[in-house]
């Protein structure tokens, strides 16, 4: 008798029940960076920068939690101001940007650390390989004063090693360090 008064409840219930939309988060390309900076022979960084192709954000919810963000970045766009180390920074025994055009990542996993910082963990490709990096993120709310659209800016930090990349494998640490910073400074507009 219990099981007959209890399936109309279950029944309604699943029926009524309505997962909450996504927001969706498009990424203003006039206010995104991937910088990078590595030592040169073990003295000075050397600064440079990536131009993002694409990014986004998809999440549930009021803040980030189990988000998924996605970042494509133009490895050809390398720019340290130096066009002779950019031109060897494209070519095949570093980045060889003709034969792997893009660096990417793909978030797994989107983890509160406190009010506005996050571990992003998940897949980035570098150089056609592909590891599971963690990286720290802070995030910080708000609304264009000009057009009321809701925004959300991202500082996302981090280290790679590039021989798990296999850039400049055969290059030892003394000439160039094997730890690289990374920075991705990105604004999104909820669409």
């Amino acid at each position: 008798m219990k099981k007959l008064t209890i399936l109309p409840f279950l029944t309604f219930a699943l029926l009524s029940w309505k997962s909450t939309p996504a927001d969706n988060w498009a990424f203003d390309e006039y206010h995104a960076k991937l910088r990078f900076s590595i030592t040169h022979l073990m003295m000075a960084e050397v600064e440079g920068s990536f131009k993002i192709k694409e990014s986004s954000i998809t999440s549930n919810g009021k803040d980030f939690s189990d988000a998924v963000v996605t970042l494509v970045a133009d490895a050809a766009s390398v720019n340290t101001e130096n066009e002779m180390r950019d031109k060897n920074l494209r070519a095949a025994d570093c980045l060889d940007t003709d034969k792997f055009p893009t660096i990417s990542f793909k978030s797994t996993s989107f983890v509160k650390k406190s009010d506005n910082e996050y571990t992003v963990t998940g897949p980035l490709t570098l150089h056609g390989v592909t590891k599971v990096v963690s990286l720290n993120a802070v995030a910080r709310n708000g609304e264009n004063p000009m057009n009321h659209a809701k925004m959300c800016g991202f500082k996302v930090t981090g280290k790679i090693n590039r021989k798990d990349f296999g850039v400049s494998s055969s290059t030892p640490a003394a000439l160039l360090g094997d730890e690289i910073d990374v920075v991705a400074n990105v604004e999104y507009v909820k669409k």
